[in-house]
């Protein structure tokens, strides 16, 4: 549907319509109204970047994700629900999947967006610092690197995990295991010093052969989950705490296949509480990060620099931790 196709159907100028729908003076009410009528009839928008020609602005906030997993869908869940009503649209942007390295992936988007597609954008666990040279305000989301340079929204990584920890040694754990993130995220770096902090606290050692790269995947995870539960000297953990809860289920899986009873003969906790954490057998302990919350503020964040109002450059949000079926009291020494 085009702008001529409306004009047509109006019976006015191609003019005209260019007039009303940019919200122009020059266009009597009647015709106006007879012009929407026919754009309302007919599904005539106008195109994104025609729009950002003439009025050197989209009115879009982009939303730029490495992938849609099970994590960014929520930021994206909380981001839909804080744009309704500022006047702004999202666009939701995969950049991570174009045959490309992963490093580097956001500015390569955010070039292909920025000053034609959208007006400032939200930029999801971004792997190099971004500023404001990319043309648009952007805000970062748990960014690689950690809070530096881009405004920064994020959650407290390392009290969630001491508490997770502290949870297991309220249990009666003591052989902790901990299955790590990504080595390249801060937020990884601080659930491992959150789950040292709590066993140095509580006076227990912490085992090297005990602490695994999981990588935040399941298929990254599988090998050192069967190392943790399955190890060469016999004696595996009683408890892992896993730095997100897509690596915590597949440490759940993995456990049943070995026969393994969760929380029984094993306790397990996760980090995030994505949807899938409540849904698993068993239901999953985890840390939750106020994820729709941290999507909301992110939004908020980047329409007042779209604005000019002053806030703070970093946002840190408190975690909470959710206990499910998947701890119990540590098994009895054999």
């Amino acid at each position: 549907m085009t702008i001529s196709d409306v004009a047509r159907a109006a019976g006015v100028s191609v003019a005209t319509v260019s007039k009303v729908v940019n919200n122009r003076y020059g266009v009597s009410p009647a015709t106006a109204e007879r012009v929407l009528g026919v754009v309302a009839e007919l599904g005539y928008e106008s195109s994104l970047v025609a729009r950002s020609l003439r009025q050197r602005s989209t009115n879009v906030v982009g939303v730029l994700v490495a992938g849609f997993e099970p994590y960014s869908t929520e930021l994206l869940k909380g981001i839909s629900s804080a744009v309704e009503g500022t006047g702004y649209e999202l666009l939701a942007y995969s950049g991570g999947s174009d045959g490309g390295s992963m490093v580097g992936w956001e500015r390569r988007s955010l070039s292909r967006l920025a000053g034609t597609l959208i007006d400032a954008a939200i930029v999801v666990t971004p792997t190099l610092v971004l500023t404001e040279a990319q043309g648009i305000p952007v805000v970062a989301i748990d960014p690689h690197t950690g809070p530096e340079g881009t405004p920064t929204v994020d959650s407290d990584n390392t009290s969630g995990a001491r508490e997770a920890v502290e949870h297991l040694i309220g249990l009666g754990h003591r052989r902790i295991a901990h299955l790590g993130g990504r080595t390249d995220l801060e937020s990884a770096r601080l659930r491992e010093l959150g789950y040292r902090q709590a066993l140095a606290a509580a006076g227990i050692e912490v085992d090297p052969g005990w602490v695994r790269v999981g990588g935040y995947w399941p298929e990254t995870a599988d090998a050192p989950a069967r190392e943790l539960l399955d190890p060469p000297s016999g004696e595996r953990p009683t408890a892992v705490f896993a730095a997100n809860d897509q690596s915590a289920i597949h440490v759940l899986e993995v456990a049943a296949e070995k026969g393994l009873r969760v929380p029984e003969d094993l306790s397990v906790v996760g980090f995030d509480d994505i949807p899938e954490s409540a849904s698993c057998t068993p239901p999953l302990t985890t840390v939750a990060q106020p994820l729709h919350r941290m999507g909301a503020e992110a939004l908020r964040m980047v329409l007042d620099l779209l604005q000019g109002t002053p806030r703070e450059q970093h946002l840190r949000l408190p975690t909470s931790l959710v206990v499910r079926s998947s701890t119990g009291p540590a098994p009895s020494p054999r």
